[in-house]
């Protein structure tokens, strides 16, 4: 039998946000934040695998994105705000303490939810984000400088020339994005879905034109020296192939006390698609032990 669900929207500061839950919370609640910032929570569709280890899966679109409202003033965008609309969306969905699952970006906004709102935490998974935005970009430049030179001679081209929709220059972005953001031969419709649909007004406001240019204003982003105050049991996670690369993993683990990480090595940003069966397995062993 399939875990029972529903969606809808939810008042949210002002603006309807889009939600869809699965499951009964018999052992807790699971609130997964997307990426981009500017993509779709449809990516995170496996995480719904949860609901039948007895977790209540809760997925929704940030603002500007997906099924939410896009407001008309960019100013919005900002990292604080979004801390925000995850507290109101747990208050207003009676969430509860919540198990804060995060994606890349969402894996950042879980970190800065954290730095405000550890109370209403039962833990932290993250799965390829950020505590560090300049050690992530300056790691994706290293690995972009490793794409054969034909590809890495079209991104620097086209990157002098500010010309970022170019066809050409697309076609070499998603090298890097085979390599680094998803491996698998065949993305899933999710997946596709997300990226379709991603919201340019976000995810050109806060990142930039492409995942490895991060010009928005996030570009400076670093709490670095300020993880040691999250105390809630935490487990980073990553691929080794990863575009937020293992060291950045690593520098969020060395921060927070007693956290776990885990690698996975056939992955790189999306291990719960690319090796969806074991992610799982890791992730709901962690949670198990913290609920």
């Amino acid at each position: 039998m399939e875990p029972r669900s529903s969606e809808g929207h939810v008042a949210v500061l002002g603006y309807k946000l889009f939600y869809r839950t699965v499951g009964e919370p018999t052992r807790g609640t699971i609130l997964g934040l997307h990426g981009g910032p500017g993509a779709t929570h449809d990516y995170m569709h496996p995480l719904t695998d949860l609901a039948r280890s007895g977790y209540r899966v809760v997925l929704y679109d940030q603002l500007g994105c997906g099924r939410s409202e896009l407001p008309k003033d960019i100013t919005l965008f900002t990292v604080e705000r979004a801390v925000e609309d995850v507290e109101e969306v747990r208050q207003a969905l009676d969430l509860g303490k919540i198990n804060l699952v995060g994606s890349s970006w969402g894996g950042m906004l879980a970190i800065a939810y954290a730095l405000k709102y550890q109370k209403n935490l039962k833990s932290i998974v993250t799965i390829g984000g950020l505590a560090n935005v300049p050690l992530a970009t300056a790691e994706m430049q290293r690995m972009k400088s490793q794409l054969p030179t034909d590809v890495f001679e079209v991104l620097k081209k086209y990157e002098e020339l500010g010309d970022y929709e170019n066809p050409e220059y697309q076609k070499a972005v998603e090298v890097f994005y085979r390599r680094h953001v998803c491996r698998l031969e065949e993305w899933p419709k999710e997946l596709l879905y997300s990226f379709e649909h991603l919201s340019k007004p976000v995810y050109h406001t806060m990142n930039g034109p492409n995942e490895f240019s991060i010009i928005g204003n996030i570009r400076y982003w670093d709490v670095t020296n300020q993880l040691h105050r999250i105390r809630v049991p935490t487990l980073v996670t990553g691929g080794r192939y990863d575009e937020v690369s293992p060291k950045v993993a690593r520098s969020i683990h060395r921060g927070i006390r007693r956290s776990k990480l885990a690698i996975f090595a056939k992955s790189s940003h999306l291990p719960l698609w690319e090796e969806r069966q074991k992610f799982i397995t890791v992730v709901r062993d962690f949670l198990d032990k913290v609920n």
